[in-house]
């Protein structure tokens, strides 16, 4: 592997690639309704949320037991990390959403466009239509940025760092989990379960912290996290299929609460194998995962209204072969924009908050 790669782990590369490869087959349905992930497995950003649980944790448990001082410059220091990774990516892509739906180049509602996507309270606690639609995971990461190391700061002042960590691992899990049971009984179909419950942030923040406790096994309990990676990995599995196949509807009061759970759990628990895989044999299939974990934030940012949404309102196909066509320019547009994206403002900018 080249210098710049030694410090990846291959495996999480693996774990993020094929979480926007299904994200992006999902919307890729939209150009081309007949192409389908060959096996099912879950919604991409579930795999998404735990694993940016898991780095997120990771980088705040070291840096507890490194200084073993957490005040609130540290947390200061946090967020100036995270928002240099992902705010200007955000913000951009905002802003070409906004242009698109403005000169009607594809379709949206632009009088749902306001402050709340630039605060990122679109759907804090309730639903949002017909704007950037994908925004709505990213308000999730982004309260999660903000929520994580405030409990943490505290909690330890009250606590010792384990003490600290496990008690906000545990309040932020129990939280949204009460809050779904607590608007259980609200009456829904598909479309509104999705938007209503699936989509907003006080109802999804505990997925993201299924992550932080896998951060905090490695740590802690790092011999366990190693010896139980294949049995973990088989236990993941099973349980992602089971949350695949067992009956759902919009109605249920498992498929409200608790299923979000077992997902969360059966990602969680892909982890320790992954992170054990350091790096790849294959180089060329190395070297193009890396790529695609490398620039999957971009990935996520334009392939639905930038790339799907404009191919379906001027460039829509006719016919299957008109459609297979498409489909490919879909993907190959959706990976050249995130490349250059990546390149030429992503990392340049990353590469700059070091300075400030």
């Amino acid at each position: 592997m080249s210098n710049q790669n030694k410090n990846r782990i291959y495996g999480l590369d693996v774990y993020r690639a094929i979480a926007i490869i299904i994200v992006v087959m999902g919307h890729g349905i939209l150009v081309n309704p007949q192409i389908s992930l060959p096996f099912p497995f879950i919604d991409g950003v579930e795999l998404f949320f735990v694993l940016s649980g898991f780095l997120i944790g990771s980088i705040l448990i070291r840096t507890l037991e490194k200084d073993n001082v957490f005040n609130f410059r540290s947390v200061l220091y946090f967020w100036k990390r995270r928002w240099f990774r992902t705010l200007p990516n955000y913000y951009l892509i905002l802003f070409v959403n906004y242009m698109l739906v403005s000169s009607e180049l594809i379709n949206g509602d632009i009088d749902q466009f306001g402050w709340s996507f630039i605060f990122f309270t679109q759907n804090l606690y309730t639903s949002f239509y017909g704007f950037f639609w994908e925004s709505w995971s990213l308000s999730v990461e982004e309260w999660f940025y903000i929520i994580l190391p405030l409990f943490i700061l505290i909690s330890y002042r009250f606590l010792s760092i384990k003490h600290a960590l496990m008690t906000t691992i545990a309040c932020l899990i129990l939280v949204p989990l009460i809050y779904r049971i607590s608007q259980s009984d609200l009456q829904v179909d598909s479309y509104n379960f999705d938007v209503e419950f699936r989509k907003v942030v006080i109802m999804r923040m505990d997925t993201i912290v299924y992550g932080v406790l896998a951060a905090y096994i490695k740590y802690y309990h790092g011999a366990i996290w190693k010896k139980s990676r294949f049995i973990c990995f088989v236990m993941g599995i099973l349980i992602i299929y089971t949350s695949i196949y067992l009956p759902k509807e919009s109605n249920d009061f498992f498929t409200k609460t608790f299923n979000f759970v077992l997902v969360s759990i059966g990602a969680m628990l892909l982890l320790p194998y992954a992170d054990s895989v350091k790096s790849y044999r294959v180089r060329v299939v190395g070297k193009f995962i890396t790529h695609i974990s490398k620039i999957s934030y971009s990935m996520y940012l334009v392939n639905l209204a930038l790339v799907a949404q404009v191919i379906m309102k001027n460039f829509k196909p006719e016919n299957s072969s008109d459609q297979m066509v498409m489909y490919v320019v879909f993907w190959a547009v959706t990976i050249g924009i995130s490349t250059v994206l990546y390149y030429c403002f992503e990392r340049p900018i990353m590469k700059l908050r070091d300075r400030f």
